[in-house]
């Protein structure tokens, strides 16, 4: 268990700090918390990669746990708008974190003997586009909208070119579509920190 407490330490606190930045708006259609939360992906690949699925899965679990707690106390803050966390937004928040990072440990431990690169790249894309599926259509959906009848997201079902640009669509696809494209580049980015850190791991236990 000891050996996990690096991967728990830093899932958490990717959870934690995402929870925060995603209050804060980063242009029109992403928040600071899309650059720190793709890397839970990364922390639950390294350690796939070095201590295998199993401690995986009890890393992923210990951010649930954290994610959870993140939002029941969001829930009690009340911002501008109401809370600062939904009963949407919770259960899309922990939904989408649960089912993405499980799909995400199972897909790279079937790539595991494939080029060292296949396995976080794929998992990866995989399921951080799950992810963004699963989150931005629970907490923003007209169709979901039985979950919290007394939650109005209008704003976010209100239609507008996509990204600004393409063809209309509800405000929550553009959001959904930018944080996807933000998801997919860091896929490659931690691509160079997870090359670096199972290197070093090798080198120290050889």
């Amino acid at each position: 268990m000891r050996s996990l407490i690096p991967g728990i330490l830093a899932m958490a606190a990717i959870v934690m700090a995402s929870n925060i930045l995603v209050q804060h708006p980063l242009g029109a259609y992403l928040t600071w918390g899309a650059l720190t939360y793709p890397f839970a992906f990364l922390v639950t690949d390294l350690t796939n990669r070095l201590q295998g699925a199993a401690a995986a899965r009890r890393v992923v679990l210990a951010g649930f746990a954290t994610g959870i707690a993140c939002s029941l106390i969001g829930t009690q803050i009340i911002g501008e708008f109401g809370p600062l966390v939904t009963l949407r937004i919770a259960i899309g928040s922990g939904l989408a974190f649960l089912v993405a990072q499980l799909l995400d440990e199972s897909v790279f431990n079937r790539l595991r003997t494939a080029t060292w690169w296949k396995a976080p790249l794929v998992s990866t894309l995989i399921s951080s586009s799950l992810d963004t599926a699963i989150f931005f259509s629970v907490a923003f959906s007209a169709v979901l909208s039985f979950i919290e009848p007394g939650n109005d997201v209008s704003w976010a079902t209100a239609p507008g070119p996509l990204l600004g640009l393409g063809p209309d669509a509800p405000f929550w696809a553009s959001l959904a579509v930018a944080d996807w494209l933000v998801k997919l580049v860091l896929a490659l980015v931690a691509l160079v920190p997870f090359r670096i850190i199972v290197r070093r791991y090798i080198t120290r236990v050889a």
